[in-house]
């Protein structure tokens, strides 16, 4: 019997290119204007001031107040670095593991922001998901190259 329906490997490499395209948004919505000028991290450092954990707090202090400009750009960077990996399969597992870091850092981050968590977790879960399940074998840059077995 014919189906119309995908095989397995298709449907990862679906939910990958689905995540490519939410890290696509993420990036196309954000003001880069006022990202670039500080907003954004404004924004983080107070968020991560009133943190309730001593380790949030300080890190941020450590690996992000000193360099504003340039961990903006970062950010903004990753996140279309991210979309653009996973949509075209290229480097997935490296984009996968970098997807799954960053929505990690935005969950401890925001850890007591309910309305950020359902996005971060199911980003995080779907990264998971699309590593475990190797994604990157169909329809992908990575597979066309014979990268990553």
């Amino acid at each position: 019997m014919d189906t119309i329906w995908l095989t397995g490997a298709q449907w990862l490499a679906v939910l990958r290119i689905g995540l490519g395209l939410w890290w696509l948004e993420s990036w196309r919505h954000k003001d880069k204007k006022a990202w670039f000028e500080g907003a954004g991290i404004a924004w983080a450092a107070d968020v991560a001031a009133k943190h309730r954990w001593n380790a949030v707090r300080g890190g941020f202090g450590v690996v992000v107040t000193p360099y504003p400009k340039t961990m903006a750009y970062v950010v903004v960077y990753a996140e279309l670095a991210l979309g653009l990996g996973l949509i075209l399969g290229a480097l997935t597992p490296v984009a996968l593991v970098g997807g799954l870091l960053l929505n990690l850092l935005y969950l401890v981050l925001m850890i007591h922001d309910w309305a950020e968590q359902g996005q971060n977790s199911m980003m995080a879960l779907i990264s998971v998901v699309a590593l475990f399940g190797m994604s990157w074998q169909t329809w992908s840059l990575d597979s066309a190259l014979g990268l990553f077995g």
